[in-house]
């Protein structure tokens, strides 16, 4: 892959990576163990918004490590091949994708 190519994938991923730590979500005062506020419909409201926030933050944080990830293939040199069949990936997939780690073939495989 040329470097200006590399540069463009890079800068991408570099933004991507600056948004996920940048909207790293802002930290509310936790309960404390075993008390309750509000009645059953606040606590259930509650309960659930620290589930959705919690899936949130995992979701984020396997993201990161993605993009950290295609950052050191591009340092390595082995950014844009699959890995698992170790052909080229697709630019338009890149695009749409930097941190994919296979073409659009091995991933449908995969979906199977």
């Amino acid at each position: 892959m040329r470097s200006t190519n590399l540069k463009k994938y890079k800068d991408l991923l570099e933004k991507k990576k600056d948004e996920l730590l940048a909207a790293a979500p802002v930290r509310t005062p936790a309960a404390e163990p075993g008390s309750k506020s509000g009645d059953w419909i606040d606590q259930s409201s509650q309960e659930s918004d620290v589930h959705v926030r919690l899936a949130l933050k995992q979701t984020d944080s396997k993201l990161l490590r993605a993009i950290e990830e295609a950052i050191h293939r591009i340092d390595q040199g082995t950014y844009g091949v699959c890995m698992e069949c170790e052909d080229g990936i697709a630019p338009a997939r890149l695009e749409a994708v930097p941190w994919t780690r296979v073409c659009i073939d091995c991933k449908a495989k995969q979906q199977i």
